[in-house]
């Protein structure tokens, strides 16, 4: 039978290609231009070695070359990256997040986007422990002011457009518990924009209660929000903190990094 015949270049290639890597991380950690000497020694390479990659790299446009001996990113980066961006479908990305989450919890996970003055529920994980809520069906919607959801849109918004908000809806009421006056609207987008989290305390159906945390994409904006909703006796405010790490794992996942948005945490 004949031998099969080792490619002596594939260890050489994986190689090459882990310092490719190595060199376009340490590029996307500077926001300008960096020296070889810095790339050699931020990533460990001999500087013969990083100027030959990058080399390559600049040719392929991944790399341009600034003042002499400084790179920076490519243009082709920028292309490629808004090839993957426009294929996205967040529904998909963020559903083995919410699975998980749902796993850990034991209930429902749903996850919404802002149409208008409304919440719409694009998908959901049903808990099986009670029965289904009518306000997270997918494909339902809910007023933002009333949905933990919703105050995670308010509270991007400046005072000026809550304002706007308030008066365009009349802020009109479900349960005793409702946000009705602009004020306590106010104060409840406040506490959301320094916890990053929000709640609905039974405000769009008694007896249920939620917790909702922000989707981010690529330019930090808020895109989505995952919520766990829970009848009010099972209803753990510590929950806060899991439900926001599954947002920020789908944030991640979609390319989401705060360090690169300007203005934010």
């Amino acid at each position: 039978m004949p031998q099969t015949v080792a490619d002596p270049d594939a260890k050489g290639g994986i190689q090459v290609i882990s310092r490719m890597m190595s060199l376009l991380d340490c590029l996307s950690r500077h926001p300008g231009q960096v020296s070889l000497k810095q790339l050699a020694l931020d990533t460990r390479l001999h500087p013969s070695t990083a100027h030959r990659i990058l080399a390559a790299m600049t040719r392929a446009g991944f790399v341009e070359r600034g003042d002499p001996g400084t790179y920076c990113l490519g243009i082709r980066l920028l292309e490629l990256g808004n090839v993957v961006k426009s294929r996205i479908n967040i529904r998909e990305s963020a559903m083995p997040s919410m699975q998980a989450l749902h796993l850990k919890l034991g209930e429902s996970v749903n996850l919404g986007v802002r149409q208008g003055d409304d919440i719409v529920y694009v998908d959901r994980t049903s808990s099986g422990r009670s029965s289904v809520r009518v306000v997270h069906l997918v494909g339902a919607r809910a007023p933002l002011h009333v949905t933990a959801v919703g105050k995670l849109y308010l509270a991007e918004d400046s005072s000026e457009k809550l304002r706007e908000y308030a008066k365009r809806t009349g802020l009109p009421g479900y349960t005793p518990t409702s946000l009705t006056t602009f004020s306590a609207l106010e104060k409840e987008v406040e506490h959301v924009r320094r916890h990053g989290v929000a709640f609905d305390n039974e405000e769009i159906e008694q007896g249920l209660r939620c917790i909702a945390a922000p989707i981010r994409d690529d330019d930090g904006e808020l895109i989505a929000g995952i919520s766990v909703s829970a009848p009010a006796d099972r209803h753990n405010p510590e929950w806060a903190t899991l439900v926001k790490a599954a947002a920020d794992e789908i944030s991640g996942a979609i390319g989401y990094r705060p360090e690169f948005v300007a203005g934010l945490p």
